[in-house]
């Protein structure tokens, strides 16, 4: 499979990248490694997670999907094979969130031991924290890079006036800059990215990696009803966001291109990201084998000229 340069790291990865939100959620620790071996058997080698995975299940502390990941790492022995990313800065806790040096320096030995491993290749700030001085959360990344730690650092849910911010400091004080960007962005969600993000990311040669490619999966068509929204934890929330004239009109355009490919609206959904400018690979989740190699076979899709008109007059008959 064809890799792709993260920004101007030396990091190349799949064109898709394997979301491990799901690791000890919806999917259970046996279920996840067969996700993860299909995904390394099919071409696959970039896992994104978080040292907030899965906080928001009840009786989860943080931190599991990455148990469940170095694990994985350790009984398959594939830590030279893959490209990790996890993120630091969401609130795990009351007393464990945000960008402060101090912070960054103790989250990422609690991600580093559940990894099961000494360096992370791509450590990103969950999010941004408005509370903390963009040099000293770049002077935290800086200090894990030189200690050997992290190999390249990336930023998500940034706006483009807090990366140009960040970038700017990283060149004034010689610290490491942010070489990816993890936002939400996908056929339904597309007007802020391309207009405020994309301009920027040109600009610096920072590679994409949106998360919510299959827009939670309202973009793989099974949910088309109201219905259909009692298929998956998720439901609820594709049906207050997605679930509307905008939404349908996409899925019909998705229903025509995946029949002239012969493809699902799935694979059209990444396959369309994955042509867009800046995007190295969208992520995606899968909880089973059949996902993972549907989600794959994406990578082999190229859109024509006519595909992505089609898909575009959608975008546009909703604005």
């Amino acid at each position: 499979m064809q890799t792709r340069q993260l920004g101007r790291s030396g990091l190349h990865i799949s064109p898709l990248m394997l979301g491990g939100n799901v690791f000890g959620w919806t999917i259970d620790e046996a279920t996840s490694f067969a996700v993860l071996d299909a995904f390394v058997a099919g071409g696959g080698n970039a896992i994104d997670t978080a040292d907030g995975y899965s906080v928001w299940v009840p009786g989860h502390v943080g931190g599991e999907s990455e148990t469940i990941i170095g694990k994985w790492l350790k009984q398959r022995g594939r830590r030279d094979d893959v490209v990790i990313a996890t993120k630091v800065g969401w609130e795990v806790n009351a007393d464990n969130k945000g960008l402060a040096k101090n912070y960054i320096l103790r989250a990422v030995e609690g991600s580093l031991k559940r990894l099961g491993t000494d360096y992370i290749d791509l450590y990103q700030s969950h999010k941004d924290d408005p509370t903390v001085p963009v040099e000293e959360t770049l002077e935290a990344y800086a200090q894990l890079v030189k200690e050997g730690k992290v190999r390249t650092i990336g930023a998500s849910n940034f706006t483009a006036e807090r990366l140009r911010e960040s970038l700017a400091a990283s060149q004034q004080h010689g610290f490491p800059r942010y070489e990816t960007l993890q936002n939400l962005y996908n056929l339904y969600d597309r007007a802020d990215f391309e207009k405020n993000l994309v301009p920027l990311l040109l600009e610096e040669h920072i590679s994409a990696i949106p998360y919510y490619g299959l827009a939670s999966g309202f973009l793989t068509g099974k949910y088309r009803t109201e219905a259909d929204l009692q298929k998956s934890p998720r439901g609820g929330g594709v049906g207050q966001k997605y679930l509307n004239e905008k939404g349908l009109t996409i899925l019909t355009a998705l229903d025509a291109v995946a029949d002239r490919q012969q493809a699902t609206p799935a694979q059209v959904a990444l396959a369309w990201l994955m042509q867009a400018p800046t995007v190295a690979a969208p992520i995606a989740s899968a909880t089973s084998v059949g996902q993972v190699t549907e989600l794959l076979e994406a990578t082999e899709l190229r859109l024509t000229d006519e595909d992505l008109k089609t898909l575009e007059q959608a975008q546009l008959a909703t604005v």
